[in-house]
């Protein structure tokens, strides 16, 4: 059987404001469950990958929220990223599983809590650019920065403000070889959750976790190299990648070179924080010898794979 990682955004567990909580997220989850499912009949053996921007950001606010009203102890970041690896690791093992019964698959879902190494010198410790948590209008913004001067806003993508936080690059996938190990076994394996939690190497070769949140999107192409998987599907909200996205212009990308998607960059055709990640990360496995990325939302991911829609982009000939 093929591998394939399959990334899920967390933005894509929250539908909109009236959708937000745990049972929602989880609907969600199931949701996407069926789509990835889909993938095992044509032949993919799943290795699932998700982010966790708006959660981590609803966890760390909550334990601030119980710090300042409460007196209640400070929960660093980095835990926060460990939260949400347990949590959405979770919901996603248990849809997983459900649905591989219902469909009577001979196959089981299994999370590995995931650390990622990151350079402690990353220049990204001293530029955030990370949305986390939920948006605010401006209104909110203005009184965010009030209460909390050592915040970092910015617009994001013309949605909201919402505060940034540190994104190392990742370097390592420290549980590789069990993570390796259970997919070749057959197991359906969730990793690398919110990127990783995010650690650095001492100089006695001790790991220590640091608090930052790496990129989803380069952390499953990173695995995705080191698997040696046969695909990569980034999930997203849109089913292809556009160029002048929103205009009257607009166009879709069905099948492209890597070259033209670098190209595109060149041409900033793709919002940073948004899109670009996806594509940068996309042609980073491409680079180190994937043979195929694919852009989707989760509703088209089988589709996608039959080569019925998505963006298929491929390495330069």
């Amino acid at each position: 059987m093929k591998l394939a990682v399959i990334a899920i955004g967390g933005n894509s567990l929250i539908r909109d404001k009236s959708h937000m909580e745990v049972s929602d997220q989880y609907e969600a989850v199931c949701e996407t469950a069926k789509h990835i499912a889909e993938l095992v009949e044509r032949g993919y053996n799943p290795v699932i990958t998700h982010g966790n921007g708006p959660q981590v950001g609803f966890i760390l606010r909550r334990a601030e929220i119980a710090y300042e009203m409460g007196g209640l102890h400070r929960v660093p970041l980095v835990s926060c990223d460990a939260d949400t690896q347990g949590a959405i690791g979770y919901q996603i093992q248990q849809a997983m599983d459900n649905e591989f019964a219902q469909r009577g698959f001979d196959l089981r879902a299994a999370t590995v809590v995931t650390q990622v190494l990151v350079a402690g010198d990353d220049p990204a410790f001293t530029k955030p650019s990370k949305p986390i948590g939920t948006f605010y209008n401006e209104e909110q913004a203005e009184r965010i920065r009030v209460e909390h001067p050592d915040w970092t806003l910015i617009n994001d993508a013309g949605r909201g403000y919402r505060r940034v936080v540190p994104s190392p690059y990742p370097l390592e996938i420290i549980e590789l070889g069990i993570v390796d190990r259970l997919a070749r076994d057959g197991y359906c394996v969730i990793c690398a959750g919110g990127g990783g939690i995010p650690v650095v190497k001492g100089s006695d070769g001790r790991l220590g976790g640091v608090d930052a949140v790496i990129d989803k999107d380069f952390a499953s192409s990173l695995l995705a190299v080191k698997i040696r998987a046969d695909l990569l599907v980034i999930s997203t909200g849109v089913p292809m990648v556009y160029l002048n996205f929103g205009k009257p212009e607009q166009k879709a990308l069905d099948r492209v070179s890597a070259a033209e998607m670098r190209r595109y960059i060149g041409e900033h055709h793709f919002a940073p924080g948004s899109m670009l990640p996806k594509v940068e990360a996309a042609l980073r496995f491409l680079e180190q010898g994937g043979k195929e990325a694919i852009i989707t939302n989760p509703e088209s991911l089988a589709e996608a794979v039959e080569g019925k829609t998505g963006t298929h982009i491929y390495p330069d000939t």
